[in-house]
């Protein structure tokens, strides 16, 4: 997959077919879209072009100046879209000033002149150009003039879906990651650097890895322990994962720390990444580190019983 970070590194096509949207997740409702734009690309023998935003548009043009949650990292959003077949991504950087953008200026300078659109494919309720005014029904009624044709991916076809990244976003904030990897399509995942921590996990006979996540804008799912898949380089283990402040401790921040099944090495300063399982429980505060490392004990067992039984 080609990846250009900004219009001025796209060479246009002789025959691009092209969809766009923010994909953030690349979940299984974007998925339909893509599937539909590579058998079109592979149909007319094109070449499949994904046009995306960074940052999130809603970042940068809310009024309420909260930073939106995101379900993939520009990073993972890369590696996502290549896994789904795309052959050219195009990321746009999302400011103001481009979100001032006509629909009509959209169609013209990026779809036509900068990429050379053959074939438009879209979602239902895909809307673009500033204050989302263009769409299917604009595209359809001067469609003669651009010189490409247009496919609207059916309603139904991504209702029958029933997912959403809002959807997926208020499911993890929950704490339903079961939900959130069954509308992704996959397990919901973060990654980071391990950093050190206060090492209280060691004293206790659980050594934890402390992760820090690099992208703020990285939503992390609610407070609690969770059965985890853990990535370090091309190895995967099992591992138990609590997010939270210790409240045990007196935590006063919010942390992010696995303790890794059969895994006796010193990693700080690398990178690993894992995936979420289930939830297995709420963080609570326990009456000392007796009362704690005995509960730690128990979501052990339990979590190793549920990742046994994941493998089957």
């Amino acid at each position: 997959m080609q990846v250009y970070h900004g219009i001025q590194e796209f060479k246009k096509l002789d025959h691009a077919v092209v969809t766009s949207g923010t994909f953030d997740g690349v979940h299984l409702g974007h998925q339909k879209i893509l599937n539909r734009l590579n058998e079109v690309a592979l149909q007319t023998q094109g070449e499949s072009v994904v046009i995306t935003f960074y940052p999130h548009p809603r970042s940068v043009i809310s009024s309420d100046n909260q930073t939106i949650k995101l379900l993939s990292t520009l990073d993972e959003k890369i590696e996502l879209l290549e896994q789904n077949g795309v052959q050219h991504l195009l990321i746009i950087p999302f400011t103001r000033e481009f979100s001032e953008l006509s629909s009509e200026e959209f169609i013209q300078k990026i779809l036509i002149e900068i990429i050379g659109t053959k074939t438009l494919v879209i979602g239902y309720d895909h809307r673009f150009g500033r204050n989302r005014e263009g769409g299917f029904d604009y595209l359809k009624t001067n469609a003669s003039r651009y010189g490409f044709s247009i496919e609207e991916i059916a309603r139904q076809d991504i209702d029958n879906v029933g997912v959403s990244s809002s959807k997926i976003r208020k499911a993890l904030l929950e704490g339903n990651v079961q939900s959130a990897d069954h509308l992704l399509g996959r397990n919901y995942s973060i990654s980071g650097l391990i950093v050190k921590g206060k090492q209280l996990g060691r004293t206790i006979g659980f050594p934890t890895a402390n992760i820090q996540v690099r992208e703020v804008a990285k939503l992390i799912p609610s407070d609690g322990v969770y059965a985890v898949k853990v990535h370090y380089n091309d190895e995967t283990f099992g591992g138990m994962l609590n997010i939270g402040n210790r409240p045990t401790v007196d935590g006063t921040y919010q942390t992010i720390e696995v303790n890794i099944f059969d895994f006796n090495r010193e990693i700080y300063g690398e990178n690993l990444s894992v995936e979420f399982i289930t939830k297995v429980r709420n963080e609570q505060k326990f009456s000392g580190l007796d009362a704690l490392k005995a509960q730690i004990a128990k979501d052990q067992e339990v979590i190793k019983d549920i990742l046994q039984r994941t493998e089957n």
